[in-house]
């Protein structure tokens, strides 16, 4: 693809302030502004460090949390839930929601 000839143009309109954030984020990088976009187009999720590394931590969390909740509902299975149990599979979901919640912030913000 770097090395096919770029014969088709493509206009289109966008805000000042776009045009603004484009100009300096294609700069910022050392790059055009048409090279910008083009990066921008060909990216996937794996070019984003950042990102895989908060996916990861946000699974090996979930798998913790779930092996606790298995043991909660193991033990509810056998008769043997208490009282503690259903508060701990509370904290245990709420702390779920915060994680998720964190990433879908930090992700929102990129």
């Amino acid at each position: 693809m770097a090395g096919e000839k770029k014969t088709v143009v493509k206009p289109f309109r966008m805000t000042e302030k776009e045009a603004e954030k484009l100009k300096s984020d294609a700069k910022q990088r050392g790059m055009k502004e048409s090279e910008y976009i083009r990066l921008l187009m060909s990216q996937k999720p794996n070019d984003y460090p950042e990102i895989r590394i908060l996916l990861r931590d946000l699974i090996n969390e979930v798998n913790a949390i779930g092996n606790n909740i298995n043991q909660i509902t193991r033990s509810h299975n056998s008769k043997l839930y208490r009282e503690e149990d259903r508060e701990l599979l509370s904290a245990y979901m709420k702390k779920l929601n915060l994680l998720v919640k964190e990433v879908v912030d930090t992700l929102g913000n990129q």
